[in-house]
């Protein structure tokens, strides 16, 4: 099966440069919109994901074109987002995004990654997820549609693959809150219920189903580089690790998330 085909016309995945082109510049519909919102919270973890890599030095190449990437894609969406959004109350939402936006930018792109820098990233980061969470939520409610639902439920995966990456590179560099265990765990346990759900989903086709096993099986591998340890001479291809499979994953979760907006 060509794991790229059901990206159709909307994505075009780099796959050597881990990064996203994106190539419709309007949302078409509701389902689109809860797509790109949902997309916003994980471009929320991946950017600080990407920088931890890059002041760490890990798979520095790759991170550097993620952050990147992620930068204009982030911004794009929210444009494309304010000019959508169908109520005041998303509208309202939006616009107080933008603001916490530009703070958790300059900080992003205003120097050389260090920890100073990244202990802020870990408290703005958290900050954007909170408002692009609730933006997705307003639109799912706002569509009424099981489809809707399950393009934000298989959306969520997206971002809870990269918070957990998030976590790991941050304690590997000492700049993780005193909960980040805690969360990366909790984050663990959303991501296994969050497949079961999918798994279940009457409305799954054979394409579907099919994806959904090949995101179990990257799941195995992103799981397991997670929960490396031992020597740490080994430190840095542990982390390289979780850098890789945690994008191997996304890729094929942004790929399921594509297929469940075509339902609607």
């Amino acid at each position: 099966m060509d794991r790229r085909r059901f990206l159709g016309k909307t994505i075009v995945i780099a796959g050597s440069l881990g990064a996203f082109s994106y190539t419709l510049a309007q949302i078409l519909n509701i389902n689109d919109a809860i797509n790109k919102s949902g997309r916003q919270r994980m471009l929320s973890q991946r950017l600080a994901k990407a920088y931890l890599q890059l002041g760490q030095t890990i798979d520095a190449e790759r991170s550097r074109k993620i952050l990147d990437a992620s930068l204009s894609l982030f911004e794009r969406q929210l444009a494309e987002l304010r000019t959508f959004a169908p109520t005041n109350e998303n509208k309202l939402v939006l616009a107080e995004m933008e603001k916490t936006w530009l703070s958790y930018k300059q900080v992003l792109a205003g120097k050389t990654p260090n920890q100073q820098d990244a202990r802020n990233i870990m408290v703005i980061n958290e900050e954007l997820l909170a408002m692009a969470q609730t933006a997705t939520v307003q639109l799912e409610k706002y569509s009424g549609s099981a489809s809707g639902q399950l393009v934000n439920i298989s959306g969520r995966q997206r971002m809870l693959s990269q918070r957990m990456a998030k976590f790991y590179q941050a304690l590997q560099w000492d700049v993780a809150p005193a909960d980040a265990i805690g969360k990366l765990e909790q984050a663990r346990k959303e991501f296994t219920s969050g497949m079961q759900i999918l798994n279940s989903s009457s409305g799954n086709t054979t394409r579907i189903r099919d994806e959904l096993l090949l995101a179990q099986q990257q799941w195995m591998f992103f799981d397991g580089a997670l929960r490396q340890s031992g020597d740490q001479r080994n430190h840095q291809q542990y982390a390289v690790n979780v850098a890789t499979t945690s994008e191997r994953i996304l890729e094929v979760m942004d790929g399921v998330t594509g297929l469940y907006q075509q339902l609607g």
